[in-house]
């Protein structure tokens, strides 16, 4: 089994007149689905773009697959796709034409599966690439992307535009590329609820830093939400993020790894109440 990190991001750093990313450091195992999450004009496409080297960096080293993005850029694309919103195929016409296209460049192009892909997604060889849905050419990118199966797959939003079956399909394919942990997935999506339920581990990325990272259950478990009287003067400890206050009521989210419930009355809270978040509810109040 290899156990080399699939991405090996160390010091990363791209600045613009309005916008820092980093300094970042990120490592994705091999053999995972990652997932990346953020609001808009958190980074999280100026890293895609940085991994690809479609991004020049200012500081730090980008390796996938132990590569080095800039050095190794025409090894690094024979072993990793992208599927982005942005990608357009219209110059094919037709979804055959493209299927073939792209075929001739992938060694590793499995016909079978990519007709079982098509067929599972709806998708035929005669459809023109024109007259399909948003999320119809969403499934065409996947299709491109999966049939040659590459080591590295790195998937911008690729759920936009899927209804809930086409989104099953997609991540049961997903799930089943990684099983032999020689493969990974890297996923910037929106779609939080889906990524609890699918990824190995996810960060979360807010205004150029990551915030926090981790196997998923795991960081879901390690924060909860605590409504409790704050007795004057009191002072958000480390480890507390606080969401409302209204006179001594408080409520916020608590790092238990910082700051154990335990411990929480130490600090002049009182009255404390404790409930689970849910992923998508910890990344609200992290990014607020």
């Amino acid at each position: 089994m290899n156990t080399a990190p699939c991405l090996d991001i160390k010091g990363l750093e791209k600045r613009y007149p309005r916008f820092a990313l980093g300094p970042l450091d990120l490592t994705v195992p091999n053999g995972t689905i990652y997932g990346l999450i953020g609001p808009n004009g958190a980074g999280k496409t100026t890293l895609i773009d940085s991994i690809f080297g479609m991004a020049g960096t200012d500081a730090g080293t980008i390796k996938v697959c132990g590569l080095d993005h800039i050095r190794d850029e025409v090894a690094l694309k024979q072993r990793a796709a992208y599927v982005g919103p942005d990608l357009n195929f219209l110059i094919w016409k037709s979804v055959g034409k493209a299927v073939r296209f792209i075929r001739g460049f992938r060694p590793g192009w499995d016909d079978a599966y990519a007709a079982q892909l098509m067929q599972k997604l709806g998708l035929s060889e005669h459809d023109k690439i024109a007259t399909l849905s948003f999320g119809g050419r969403m499934k065409l990118a996947l299709v491109l992307a999966l049939a040659w199966k590459p080591q590295v797959l790195v998937l911008d939003e690729p759920t936009t535009g899927l209804d809930a079956h086409a989104k099953k399909i997609i991540f049961t394919e997903l799930l089943s590329i990684v099983k032999d942990e020689a493969r990974t997935v890297l996923i910037s999506s929106h779609q939080i609820s889906d990524l609890e339920r699918f990824a190995d581990r996810v960060g979360v990325l807010n205004k150029g830093k990551l915030l926090v990272e981790g196997n998923t259950g795991e960081l879901v478990e390690r924060f909860v939400q605590v409504e409790f009287t704050g007795a004057t003067g009191f002072i958000a400890p480390p480890g507390l993020t606080v969401q409302e206050q209204e006179g001594q009521r408080w409520r916020g989210v608590l790092d238990t790894a910082a700051l154990p419930v335990a411990a929480f009355a130490q600090h002049q809270a009182h009255d404390v109440r404790e409930q689970p978040l849910t992923l998508e509810e910890l990344f609200i109040a992290l990014t607020l």
